[in-house]
């Protein structure tokens, strides 16, 4: 019999009864999210992400005034969380975080100052001060939203040679070359504007990319060259119901390993989009599926890929679904498991 049980974390905002960061355990047999607890506390570790070899964990922080990124070690078998150290500057903390294959660069992206960040490691994974920091520019139609930049994200290309930044102020997709943790700017696609671009998911054949707009409730289909770093928008598809008015922010897209089917969170509908991908990229709609709370920001699949758990802040629950590798479709399993302000999940890698 294969492995049942698989350590998750959840990244919180701590405004209110958060700790920090919380672990958790999917039992699969049981169907059922189990042992949720702390496992490190600091301000505000709203995103997270852990390194290929499981031994290292990264999480944005916030600290008085100052805002940055943390690392931890990871006990191999607890799973225990031991701070290493950080890294802050001046301003408001970073909302998303990456590391490569290799563990050798850490880059984040800063929704309130506009910037990509990118450290150099130590060998035991924890981080040197920043060795380059872009400052984006421009803005876009929003003026509520779109009155400066603010990056969403910041993670790796599929071959690493690149880093993707996402500026939902600007509307823009910028691709960075990295050499010794130095960005420099390769590309830069601008999409539609007041679509507020948010999170970039690869599809496993490096030909396409998906980004899920905040402000428009769009998933963005991207045909991208590996050679170039370029971008190039192919189709715009609504992750909401036409017929739906009221407030609703797009939030996650993750893809299934296989490349079938892409998930992309609906924060207002409260629901996670299930797209099937057609051989040329482009996507279509399977289902809406609800998220039983308010606000999901996040969301992941286990390590088996038979399972979603979804992240809703503002009920501050995590919520468990069954995954039909043929169909896309999610079958809930279990709802209400208790995890303030929940933002962020991730699963140690099988």
């Amino acid at each position: 019999m294969g492995k049942t049980k698989w350590t998750g974390y959840a990244g919180t905002y701590t405004k209110g009864a958060s700790e920090g960061i919380y672990t958790f355990t999917l039992n699969t047999e049981k169907k059922q999210i189990e042992d949720v607890k702390v496992a490190a506390k600091l301000d505000n570790p709203t995103y997270l992400n852990i390194t290929a070899d499981n031994r290292n964990l990264y999480a944005v922080v916030k600290e008085g005034s100052q805002g940055g990124v943390a690392a931890f070690s990871i006990d191999a078998e607890s799973g225990a969380l031991t701070e290493l150290n950080r890294q802050l500057s001046g301003g408001a903390s970073p909302c998303h975080v990456s590391v490569d294959s290799a563990k050798k660069t850490v880059v984040s992206a800063n929704y309130h100052n506009g910037t990509v960040s990118a450290y150099l490691t130590n060998e035991d994974g924890s981080l040197q001060p920043a060795a380059s920091v872009i400052e984006h520019t421009g803005s876009g139609p929003n003026p509520e939203r779109q009155e400066k930049p603010h990056v969403h994200f910041a993670g790796f290309t599929p071959d690493e040679k690149y880093v993707v930044a996402v500026d939902l102020g600007n509307d823009t997709i910028t691709t960075y070359a990295h050499d010794g943790g130095k960005l420099t700017e390769k590309a830069a696609l601008s999409v539609r504007p007041g679509s507020g671009p948010r999170h970039l998911a690869f599809h496993p054949d490096r030909k396409f990319a998906y980004c899920m707009t905040e402000l428009s409730n769009e998933v963005i289909v991207l045909e991208f060259d590996e050679t170039s770093g370029t971008f190039k928008d192919v189709q715009y598809i609504k992750t909401i119901p036409e017929d739906f008015t009221e407030n609703s922010q797009g939030s996650a897209i993750h893809l299934s390993s296989d490349g079938r089917f892409v998930y992309a969170a609906n924060r207002g509908h409260d629901s996670i989009a299930v797209f099937a991908v057609g051989p040329d990229g482009k996507l279509s709609l399977v289902e809406y599926t609800s998220t039983e709370g308010s606000w999901p920001r996040d969301f992941v699949l286990d390590p088996t890929e038979k399972f979603i758990v979804a992240a809703n802040q503002e009920s501050g629950t995590l919520v468990l679904y069954a995954r039909d590798p043929e169909t896309g479709i999610l079958t809930l399993l279990q709802k209400d498991v208790p995890v303030p302000e929940a933002v962020c999940v991730k699963f140690l890698h099988g």
